[in-house]
């Protein structure tokens, strides 16, 4: 028995590097390019740079071209802004949902449930008319959007962990005198610090990279975020590999320095919603 054990926690152990292997090797491929001129690029896409096609100075290039500095600023305050918005709406919503049980709240929560299952292209096109009507074709409509797309997998996470949580501290707060707002900010979000965490996190990934919506919104120079402005790169007669992909490297690495200082709450906020 405790051979078999150990026999499929080497098959477990074989297959998760299997797995790590194929997952990163695009990105390892990404890495490569960034380094070679065009030419090492046509010659070899998947071969390391030789001292024929190796550049240091796709990054400089790069970095310039992509007006850095502004548009990581577009990305970083649209996705912050967006976050704390998705945050905010969320968890009142799914405290709501949870504390304040009708026949309405069960099918308001199915109906948010459901808004899960529309893809983004089927609203695609109406939302863009109706946006357009309105005078949301900019920023703050961009931001307003990512917060009705964020919300419905917020409100499950949210609603998910908040039914876990005692209500004793809530009553008790309610009997000294604490109104709905107090409650709510006093008592229940520092009860909700590590799922904010996880859906924080989740969330800032996915508005970070996305570059659909961005691409129908944001259409003024200067207005651009990071994956918007590596399409720059991409002309209709010629595309710089080279120089895209150091451009992409330079709008992964933050993101993934997030992400790799900020994981271990994305587990720790999914484990104690389901036992506390």
């Amino acid at each position: 028995m405790h051979k078999k054990n150990v026999t499929l926690k080497i098959v477990y152990i074989l297959i998760g590097i299997a797995l790590g292997i194929l997952f990163l090797f695009p990105i390892l491929i990404l890495v490569l390019n960034s380094f070679k001129n065009q030419k090492g690029i046509f010659l070899n896409v998947l071969g390391f740079p030789d001292a024929g096609t190796f550049t240091p100075k796709n990054y400089p290039q790069a970095f310039q071209s992509l007006n850095y500095v502004q548009s990581f600023a577009n990305s970083l305050v649209i996705t912050v802004v967006s976050t704390l918005l998705i945050l905010l709406v969320s968890s009142m919503a799914a405290w709501v949902l949870v504390r304040y049980k009708t026949k309405a709240s069960s099918v308001i929560f199915i109906l948010f449930a459901a808004a899960m299952l529309v893809p983004f292209q089927c609203v695609m096109l109406p939302l863009m008319s109706m946006g357009s009507a309105l005078h949301m074709i900019n920023r703050v409509g961009l931001v307003i959007m990512y917060v009705g797309f964020g919300t419905s997998m917020s409100i499950i996470m949210f609603h998910g962990f908040i039914k876990n949580v005692p209500e004793e501290l809530e009553e008790a707060a309610t009997i000294d005198g604490c109104n709905s707002v107090q409650l709510f900010f006093i008592i229940v979000v520092p009860m909700l610090k590590t799922i904010m965490i996880t859906v924080a996190i989740l969330n800032v990934m996915w508005i970070w990279n996305d570059y659909l919506l961005p691409s129908l919104v944001i259409n003024k120079p200067g207005w651009q975020t990071l994956p918007l402005k590596t399409y720059l790169f991409f002309g209709q007669f010629s595309k710089r590999w080279d120089l895209a992909s150091a451009g992409l490297m330079l709008c992964i690495i933050p993101i993934v320095v997030f992400y790799l200082f900020c994981q271990k709450y994305i587990v720790k906020g999914v484990t104690d919603g389901a036992i506390k």
